[in-house]
């Protein structure tokens, strides 16, 4: 059996080492770079995106309420909203029984504002 070499890879190490050194010295912060990566990661998940939507006017919603509008269980609603509330995208406060949660970051609604331009 035969090797064959793949025609869609490089067979050099590094062809273009300036560039590379150039590119890499745009990259931003590994700070805003992980910033970035825990927004998208919560973008990275439709129910996520709905719950992030539903609150980019300032609006504040009750998490049976946002289990109502996605039409899941308040347990799967309570999982998505307490894992960004952990990124630090949300933030919640109690009210008796109830539990509110509201944006914490505006920058998710600059981004989802872009996205859906975007696409539509």
């Amino acid at each position: 059996m035969s090797k064959t070499k793949a025609d869609d890879i490089c067979q050099v190490r590094c062809f273009n080492t300036d560039l590379v050194t150039q590119i890499r010295s745009t990259f931003p912060s590994e700070d805003t770079l992980e910033e970035m990566t825990v927004i998208f990661n919560a973008l990275a998940d439709r129910s996520r995106v709905k719950i992030l939507y539903a609150l980019r006017n300032g609006d504040e919603l009750c998490v049976c309420d946002i289990a109502a509008m996605l039409n899941v269980k308040i347990a799967t609603a309570s999982h998505h909203l307490r894992k960004m509330r952990d990124l630090k995208l949300l933030k919640y406060r109690n009210d008796g029984k109830l539990a509110y949660y509201s944006l914490k970051d505006r920058r998710v609604t600059d981004i989802l504002s872009y996205s859906l331009q975007e696409l539509v």
